[in-house]
């Protein structure tokens, strides 16, 4: 993105309040000549910030500022937006999961392993499928129901979260565990975090208000 002059963020105010709005007059509000403007006003032109009708004027590019607006938001990083994951070992019955599912108020479990790697996720859906069959639920663990590596949809912290959510729509799936690779090890990972459809909701509303 182009870093903007003292002068032309002045112009851009000025259009912003008055659009559409003829050079001469721009030129006039800052005590400048019209051809002392003209470079500044090119420059915002062709970067899209403003745009020129002939013998109407300038007049502010709403598309760019929404455009300036969604930037913000792609260039967001997991790391910054990151929630802390609710863990379970993956020894856990699904009687005990479920109880500590709701008691969080979320909508997936990350299961550990002795070693505290990223063993396995638990979602609602798979939960409520153990329910349903005729099992003892005290004695069924999570290891059982639970989606194992490699079929764990993961994020790193310095994605960003334009990939987050990109992962979660063709996925179909709720939440992304934010993890670290252990020692190159393929498919070991440390549990960092987690993101949610609803932190990228709420990141997106935070940014944008501002």
């Amino acid at each position: 993105m182009i870093k903007l002059t003292r002068r032309q963020d002045e112009i851009l105010h000025i259009v912003k309040q008055n659009g559409p709005i003829t050079g001469q007059e721009i030129a006039e509000k800052l005590s400048l000549t019209r051809a002392a403007l003209r470079p500044d006003l090119a420059i915002l032109t062709m970067s899209g910030k403003l745009d020129a009708r002939p013998r109407v004027g300038y007049f502010f590019n709403d598309n760019y500022e929404v455009k300036r607006q969604a930037e913000k938001f792609l260039h967001q990083k997991v790391t910054d937006y990151k929630a802390h994951p609710i863990v379970v070992e993956k020894s856990t019955p699904v009687y005990d999961a479920i109880v500590q599912l709701f008691l969080e108020d979320v909508g997936t479990l990350y299961a550990v392993d002795s070693e505290g790697h990223l063993a396995g996720v638990i979602s609602r859906k798979d939960l409520l499928r153990a329910s349903l069959g005729n099992r003892n639920l005290q004695e069924l663990p999570v290891s059982v129901i639970m989606t194992r590596m490699p079929n764990i949809i993961t994020i790193n912290s310095e994605e960003t979260l334009l990939e987050a959510a990109k992962k979660m729509i063709q996925n179909h799936i709720d939440s992304l565990p934010v993890v670290k690779e252990v020692d190159q090890q393929k498919n070991t990972y440390l549990l960092l975090g987690r993101i949610t459809k609803t932190t990228i909701t709420r990141a997106y509303l935070e940014i944008m208000e501002k």
